[in-house]
């Protein structure tokens, strides 16, 4: 995913941070790029470092299309969620896909609709690469 960091920053007791712009919102999340990193546009990995449990940090959409938003020092992920045939959770953000770790099978009827995820802003991280 593209995004636009445009602030880095360490707070005491927090990971690095960047405050990024997408273009289906923007947050601050973890920097695993170079500290240094001069603002701008990057490409991105995301990943989520944090076990999914439906009902207390993964829930049925409020709306429909995707969407990031912070939430406190919660970061709300909107996107579509699907299972890989091994049972693997995807979240589908935009055309970026995030792989999830469920920690139960998710309910019947949940594959394929979109939901949102609350996540620590501290377990979500950005790997930047290039194309």
């Amino acid at each position: 995913m593209l995004v636009e960091v445009e602030k880095i920053a360490k707070f005491p007791g927090s990971p690095l941070l960047a405050q990024v712009n997408t273009a289906v919102g923007r947050t601050a999340v973890r920097w695993c790029g170079d500290p240094a990193a001069e603002l701008g546009e990057y490409h991105v990995e995301w990943t989520v470092d944090e076990e999914i449990f439906w009902g207390r940090n993964a829930k049925p959409a409020v709306g429909a299309g995707p969407e990031i938003r912070p939430g406190g020092h919660f970061v709300v992920l909107r996107g579509r969620l699907s299972l890989t045939e091994d049972g693997v959770g995807m979240l589908d953000l935009d055309g970026t896909v995030i792989l999830l770790d469920l920690a139960d099978p998710l309910p019947d009827g949940v594959g394929s609709t979109w939901v949102e995820l609350y996540v620590e802003r501290e377990n979500i991280a950005l790997y930047p690469y290039e194309l």
